[in-house]
């Protein structure tokens, strides 16, 4: 079974959600810094191992020395478990951007949403993940199997449409991607449909023939239904840390992203690696994956997601 489904929970418990999906994370951060603090370390060794502990969890060497840098001028005791946690917690929220987390819509119907990635990320699961969410806030979707590389992909979201019952255009294995999408922006202005979500073949990020076919149905869609694009979604799976940013910097250089879903959150004790990508992209991480069921797919909140890195 591809797609577990939970009954509906009311939007109070997202917090709690990404409280556990940043779990390993948290159990990793804090558990180093409660043994640091317990050691009779000299201050400059206590900076020194401070911040390897922040570029483990994957915050990356850039936005560790500014946050540390930060710190040093508002902590007055660096022994102080509790301040420097209080600090570190507000150092490290005002590197987020200060750009909305919600989704973009086109004047007229329907909305278009691209979802990008490499092969291995989640991209088929959080394109059904988003497709869920936005059919419980009562949106009308349609989704393309636009995937059409792997037979694995259609199946999957053929699976997902019988389930909760979300129309899925799909054509067979080996067709033209761009077909499938032409055929599929045809059926959601025909049926009314609010938002067309469309999931795109993986392969790597630097395959010349993944980028010339994402061109590809980007130029369809802007031919067939101008200014309808209003996201392009890369899916970036947490548990690869550094690598991610790499694969985001080749899919915003060649096709332009306005947004980042962090899928596979709950599997990685790196989850810092959300900041160090705000901080060198400067593209707003607006969805993260905390679980396997339909129901794990939260926005992301920096607030929850500082509090739910530190808290015990």
């Amino acid at each position: 079974m591809f797609f577990k489904k939970k009954k509906p929970e009311s939007s109070g418990n997202s917090s709690t959600r990404t409280r556990i999906g940043l779990l390993k994370t948290r159990t990793s951060v804090l558990g180093k810094l409660s043994a640091l603090f317990k050691k009779d370390t000299q201050t400059e060794n206590l900076w020194d191992e401070l911040e390897r502990i922040l570029i483990e969890a994957d915050m990356g060497v850039k936005l560790t020395c500014e946050v540390l840098e930060n710190l040093k001028t508002h902590t007055r005791k660096i022994t102080d478990k509790n301040e420097v946690l209080k600090n570190l917690e507000e150092e490290i929220l005002k590197n987020f951007l200060p750009k909305s987390r919600t989704l973009s819509v086109a004047d007229t119907f329907p909305s278009v949403i691209l979802i990008l990635g490499v092969n291995g990320v989640g991209k088929t699961l959080s394109a059904g993940k988003l497709a869920y969410k936005l059919k419980n806030e009562g949106k009308k979707i349609i989704l393309a199997a636009g995937d059409t590389f792997r037979a694995a992909a259609i199946e999957q979201l053929g699976i997902l449409g019988d389930k909760v019952g979300i129309d899925v255009v799909k054509h067979s294995h080996g067709a033209d991607p761009a077909a499938v999408c032409f055929d599929a922006m045809d059926a959601a202005k025909a049926r009314g449909k609010d938002f067309l979500i469309i999931d795109t073949a993986g392969r790597s990020h630097v395959d010349k023939n993944l980028m010339e076919s994402l061109k590809k149905i980007k130029r369809v869609i802007e031919n067939r239904l101008p200014g309808a694009l209003k996201e392009i979604l890369l899916v970036l799976d947490a548990t690869t840390g550094q690598n991610a940013l790499s694969q985001a910097k080749t899919f915003i250089n060649e096709i332009g992203v306005t947004g980042i879903i962090m899928a596979k959150l709950d599997g990685s004790a790196k989850g810092g690696i959300i900041g160090a990508i705000e901080k060198e992209l400067s593209v707003p991480v607006k969805f993260i994956g905390v679980g396997e069921t339909l129901e794990d797919f939260e926005v992301f909140d920096p607030k929850v997601f500082v509090k739910s890195m530190f808290e015990v």
